[in-house]
C-alpha cells in the first residue's frame, strides 16, 4: 500500500528547502503578525460559551480529492467563529490539500479566536512562518517525527509563545508527549492506510497525561459524538470534512451547533 504521509514528508522537505531560499528567518521575524500576543486553544477550549469545536478549513485531501473548491476561507471561518468554534484550524500544505498561507492569514484578519496551522511540520521554519502568518497553535504528527524532533520542534514553538498539539494515533506515540507539547490528539484516521477507527480516540484517552488537554481528531460527524467524547475526557474536537463537504460549510457547521445544544441541555 502507498505511504501517503512519507510521500507528502518527503515533498515537504524539498519545498521547505526552497521556501527557506525564498524568504530568511529574518524577514520572517520582520512581519507585522510576529508580535502579536497568540491566543491559547487551551484556554479557548474551556470556555463555557464556546462549543469546544475546532473547526477546520480544508479544500481537498489526498484520501477524498477535492472536498470543496467554492467556499470562502473568510465565508466560513467567519461563520465558525459566530456560532461558537472555540478555535479554527487551517490547511496551509498547497500540494496535497489545497491550502495556503494566505489562507490562514485570510482567517486571522477577521477572527479573535486561536488559529491551528494545521501543516506537515518538520522544521523550526516552519514555526517561524506559523508566528509569522499569524498563528497560535501548530501541529505536531508523531507518526512522521521521532521523539527528538518532536521535543526540538515543540521547544521552539514554546519559545515563540505558541501552543503545540502533538497528534498521536497509537499508544506507543504517547512516549513522545513532552513538557511543551500542551495538547494531545488522537487522530481516528490511520495516516498510513487513511482508514477511520472512531473507538480510537476513547482507547487512548485514559493513557493521556491529565495535564494535557485532549483533542479527538478525524471522523466526527453526529454532534451525539461529541457528547460521548466529552464523557471519555476530551475537551477539544477537530472536525472539518463533516462541514466542508457540504455546499454551505457554515449552515452545516450552525446546524451541527444547534443539535449538540439540544443534546447536552437533555444531559
Amino acid at each position: 500500500m502507498k505511504n501517503i504521509l512519507a510521500e507528502i514528508v518527503a515533498h515537504k522537505k524539498i519545498e521547505v528547502a526552497a521556501r527557506k531560499e525564498e524568504r530568511s528567518e529574518e524577514v520572517l521575524r520582520q512581519s507585522s503578525a510576529f508580535n502579536r500576543q497568540p491566543f491559547s486553544l487551551r484556554e479557548f477550549l474551556q470556555r463555557p460559551d464556546k462549543t469546544g469545536i475546532i473547526a477546520e478549513f480544508k479544500r481537498r485531501s489526498p484520501s477524498k480529492g477535492l472536498i470543496n473548491g467554492e467556499a470562502t476561507v473568510e465565508a466560513v471561518t467567519g461563520a465558525y467563529c459566530r456560532y461558537g468554534a472555540s478555535g479554527l484550524s487551517v490547511l496551509t500544505d498547497e500540494q496535497y490539500f489545497g491550502g495556503s498561507s494566505a489562507d490562514l492569514i485570510a482567517a486571522r484578519s477577521i477572527n479573535q479566536i486561536p488559529i491551528l496551522r494545521k501543516d506537515f511540520v518538520i522544521d523550526e521554519y516552519q514555526i517561524l512562518e506559523a508566528k509569522a502568518i499569524g498563528a497560535d497553535v501548530i501541529l505536531l504528527i508523531a507518526e512522521c517525527l521521532e521523539a527528538a524532533e518532536v521535543a526540538r520542534l515543540a521547544k521552539f514553538a514554546d519559545s515563540l509563545g505558541l501552543e503545540v498539539l502533538l497528534e498521536v494515533h497509537s499508544e506507543p506515540q504517547l512516549e513522545k508527549i513532552t513538557a511543551h507539547t500542551h495538547l494531545v490528539g488522537v487522530n481516528n484516521r490511520d495516516l498510513i492506510t487513511f482508514k477511520v477507527d472512531f473507538n480510537r480516540s476513547c482507547e487512548l484517552a485514559p493513557k493521556i497525561p491529565a495535564d494535557k488537554v485532549k483533542v479527538a481528531e478525524s471522523g466526527i460527524s453526529d454532534p451525539a459524538a461529541i457528547v460521548t467524547l466529552k464523557q471519555a475526557g476530551f475537551q477539544g474536537f477537530l472536525i472539518g470534512e463533516c462541514f466542508m463537504k457540504e455546499s454551505d460549510p457554515a449552515y452545516a457547521f450552525e446546524q451541527f451547533v444547534t443539535t449538540l445544544n439540544a443534546l447536552q441541555q437533555k444531559i
